[in-house]
């Protein structure tokens, strides 16, 4: 588990003061110096901002916003490239153009020498190495920011790729965590466009998911489950898992020699059909989504092998989603309201599929949703590209606050992926066709018997369980109440910068009172001559004038740092 913890404590804030120094200094380098002054962190953290904005800045004036802080991502690490990438499928958070931008992020670096990993081997493994693997090649075939993977031999002479975990990566991870908990916890607090779309929150779930990305067992799971769910499928292939041979940080796969099913030529010269590949990896997707709920979430050329006879064979089960059959029916009522051009009722399936603390305007949300549709879906089904028209309909509820849930659009995002591969391979390719009998079949089992049986079922039994806990409860109120322990709670929202500006006023008049009272008493003491004097001048009247003085300056001060008087 990922010891993460709020940084507000001084001996961990010192503890991280020299990566959260590079943090800021790269942040500043690349002309983000506005955000860091908004988050006022010289409140919270002796940091030497003043240093750090010394130092020369690149020159990035013919760069845009977003490609600035892509660069100051990719030079920050594996922690914030894993958070790009995370947010990038996530267009209710950030802007299109960010989204965009933060998608070309690569988790490519080089790969840490051989004899730094091989204590990983020893601690990880439950027997020595050497009867486990009869030999493993020092040359890293793939290198990523977590781990790397190298070819080996098992003792009985099997071929597999073992992917190791880079040495102190983990710590690595547990700081900048914890520094991006804290950063996030100041704009939540500090700036108001931000706030809203709840920092700490996108934090706290991007370390619940990289926390999976690091342990390797998760990944083993993923590739037993998906394997189960395709094991009576000749033409697909899942790589086995070797159990004895893996753990937190070490996985060991069947090694796997086939060729990326975007290399067209290699595909042809060995004799394989790109047509019939396309064919079978869309339906192979579109079963993971419509038919298990349970998919590969990064299906890029990468990760995507053709194996003879036009077998299909995914690599890399790091990253997966799950979308529930609840979650899956409504997507299929946004398809079939999307393909028949039904704004009204788009617009309240997306509703339904998205996440709002207050509810847009439906009229207007309705009108942009029709107005969408007539500008993308003019065109013959074969022009269409169905993974990306449901992506900008996304992109479109975004702009009207809809949160979409993260698993939805990392199924829409692997979709559009997909897509875009079968189009390469196959220019006149119609997703929305080959998705047809999934949208149908799905359609058609809602309303199956054992379907209605089954709800019936469940309305039934929580009918039941209604009835049952309902007269307990009204008893369990009057009780508190004839008790006198019944307690309402009246909660304000939004009245807090309200609140603040109220007591600020009401300090800076007590002030302003308190200096009036300081001037008129140190006048009438001077006017009275009472002693002790100085040149006839009364010294208590004088100092009365002075803290006067002094008192009035810095409430002067204090209303021109604040920008209004």
């Amino acid at each position: 588990m990922l010891s993460i913890r709020k940084i507000g404590v001084i001996g961990r804030t010192y503890r991280h003061l020299a990566r959260y120094r590079q943090i800021l200094a790269v942040l500043i380098k690349y002309g983000f110096g506005d955000l860091i002054e908004l988050l006022r962190i010289d409140q919270y953290i002796e940091i030497g901002l003043q240093v750090l904005t010394q130092k020369r800045r690149e020159p990035l004036d013919k760069r845009s916003r977003a490609e600035r802080i892509r660069m100051a991502f990719e030079e920050l690490g594996p922690t914030f490239i894993k958070l790009a990438q995370a947010v990038s499928s996530r267009p209710d958070l950030v802007p299109v153009d960010f989204v965009k931008e933060l998608a070309k992020l690569q988790d490519k670096v080089p790969p840490a020498p051989f004899e730094n990993l091989q204590h990983i081997f020893f601690t990880e493994l439950t027997l020595p190495p050497d009867q486990v693997f009869a030999s493993i090649d020092p040359e890293p075939i793939a290198s990523a920011s977590i781990g790397q993977v190298h070819r080996a031999q098992m003792t009985d002479g099997e071929d597999v790729a073992v992917k190791v975990q880079r040495p102190g990566i983990r710590k690595v991870i547990e700081v900048d965590l914890e520094i991006m908990l804290h950063l996030a916890t100041l704009m939540e607090r500090h700036i108001e466009e931000i706030s809203f779309h709840k920092p700490v929150k996108i934090v706290e779930e991007f370390a619940r998911s990289i926390e999976k990305e690091i342990d390797f067992t998760v990944e083993a799971t993923n590739m037993e489950r998906f394997a189960s769910q395709f094991l009576d499928d000749p033409f697909i292939y899942v790589p086995k898992v070797f159990r004895e041979a893996s753990g937190p940080r070490i996985l060991t796969m069947e090694y796997v020699d086939g060729i990326k099913i975007s290399n067209v030529t290699r595909l042809k010269e060995a004799g394989l059909d790109p047509k019939i590949v396309i064919d079978r990896g869309a339906d192979f997707f579109l079963r993971q989504v419509f038919q298990n709920g349970f998919f590969h979430a990064d299906p890029h050329p990468g990760n995507i092998f053709v194996l003879p006879d036009n077998v299909i064979c995914m690599l890399d089960y790091g990253m997966m989603g799950s979308i529930d059959l609840h979650t899956r029916e409504m997507f299929v009522d946004l398809v079939s309201c999307v393909v028949n051009q039904d704004a009204a009722r788009a617009t309240q399936v997306l509703l339904k599929l998205t996440l709002w603390e207050e509810e847009p305007d439906t009229r207007l949300f309705e009108r942009d949703v029709g107005d969408f549709m007539g500008r993308h879906l003019y065109k013959p089904l074969k022009d269409i590209q169905m993974g990306k028209v449901l992506q900008e309909l996304l992109n479109v509820a975004a702009r009207y606050h809809l949160r979409i849930p993260p698993d939805l659009f990392l199924m829409l995002k692997a979709l559009a992926t997909i897509e875009g591969v079968a189009l390469l391979l196959n220019p006149d390719f119609e997703m929305i066709t080959k998705a047809t009998p999934f949208v149908q079949k799905i359609k058609i089992d809602r309303f199956s018997p054992q379907r209605l049986s089954e709800d019936a079922y469940r309305m039934g039994a929580d009918l039941i369980r209604f009835m049952e806990q309902f007269p307990k409860d009204l008893l369990e109120i009057s009780r508190m109440a004839r008790l006198r322990k019944l307690l309402f709670k009246v909660e304000h929202r939004g009245f807090e910068d309200m609140l603040a500006t109220h007591d600020q006023a009401s300090n800076r008049l007590s002030f302003s009172v308190i200096i009036a009272g300081l001037i008129i008493g140190s006048a009438l003491i001077v006017i009275s001559k009472i002693p002790p004097l100085f040149y006839g001048i009364s010294i208590i009247g004088l100092i009365g004038f002075m803290a006067a003085a002094f008192m009035g300056i810095w409430l002067l001060v204090a209303i021109l740092r604040k920008g209004s008087l």
